[in-house]
């Protein structure tokens, strides 16, 4: 890339911005790269001269290409093998500091995003984390501003009905997760028992690689044996280290200091309701150096 040429120069002022918005329409951060190589590649034959806004232009074309993808990912997940979770990122403090944008890329929030259908989901994301207008969203979508409105008040319900119940501040995530911490490293049901939630549901991801729980798990007592069953299994030096992963706190496992790994969780009324691992390799390469995200 010419970074003297004005179509890289705004391709790359705004490149933060784009991956956000792919990673929020798919929940994977090789597939928003891949959406990004597509937006370059369309955005690097544009006459600039007749482009009003630059950046809603480049919006419009990553959301286009996230669209297309969304519809093969949706294929794809299908025949994946047991339950498909975000791939997590390593995120700055800064992320944190935006509260929006931090539970927009939250784990829980990305899964109740997975329930909308596709054009659903890029009408929330650009509405509700980016601010567009509907006349903007709607040359992204190819729908009318009409269209677009009917369809982002649908998703709003639709989202609403599963989301977080309330605003978690980071130190009571940090607790939950403390707790939970030091009942898993000693072995403490009791311990687990008292910071999961009675309708906790655990869900893993090993994508057919990595062993990991098939179906989701329900219920304080099951999944706390099946963590302290599985945890006494493990002969490798084991290590549970806080991290700031999708703007929240989290865990990375190490298994004789390699990562194994990544714990994330949704957190009500300081009990944790949501507990999700990923371990499938292929998605915790972005664990390695911190991802910026953007709005």
């Amino acid at each position: 890339m010419n970074i003297e040429n004005p179509a890289t120069e705004a391709f790359v002022a705004h490149r933060n911005l784009l991956f956000t918005v792919a990673y929020e329409m798919l929940g994977s951060a090789a597939d928003a790269e891949d959406v990004l190589q597509e937006t370059w590649l369309r955005w690097s034959g544009v006459d600039l001269g007749v482009v009003r806004d630059q950046r809603a232009y480049l919006v419009r074309i990553t959301t286009r290409q996230a669209l297309g993808r969304l519809r093969t990912l949706g294929r794809r997940k299908e025949s994946y093998v047991g339950t498909w979770l975000p791939e997590p990122l390593l995120t700055a403090p800064d992320v944190a500091e935006d509260v929006e944008l931090a539970d927009s890329v939250s784990t829980a929030m990305l899964l109740v995003l997975e329930t909308l259908a596709p054009t659903e989901r890029a009408v929330f994301v650009l509405r509700e984390v980016f601010d567009l207008g509907y006349d903007e969203i709607a040359e992204a979508v190819g729908k009318s501003p009409a269209a677009v409105r009917q369809i982002a008040h649908r998703a709003r319900a639709h989202v609403a009905a599963r989301r977080p119940r309330g605003a978690v501040s980071p130190a009571e995530t940090r607790d939950a997760l403390d707790a939970f911490r030091r009942a898993a490293e000693t072995g403490d049901i009791q311990g687990l028992l008292d910071v999961l939630a009675p309708d906790v549901v655990l869900l893993g991801d090993g994508g057919g690689v990595k062993q990991a729980v098939l179906r989701p798990i329900v219920g304080a007592d099951k999944v706390a044996r099946l963590m302290i069953g599985g945890l006494a299994k493990i002969t490798a030096v084991m290590s549970l280290r806080p991290a700031r992963v999708n703007g929240h706190p989290a865990l990375v496992v190490r298994l004789d200091g390699e990562l194994d790994s990544v714990l994330t969780v949704r957190v009500d009324d300081g009990l944790i309701t949501g507990l999700y691992a990923v371990r499938n390799p292929e998605k915790l390469s972005h664990m390695g150096q911190e991802t910026t995200l953007s709005r």
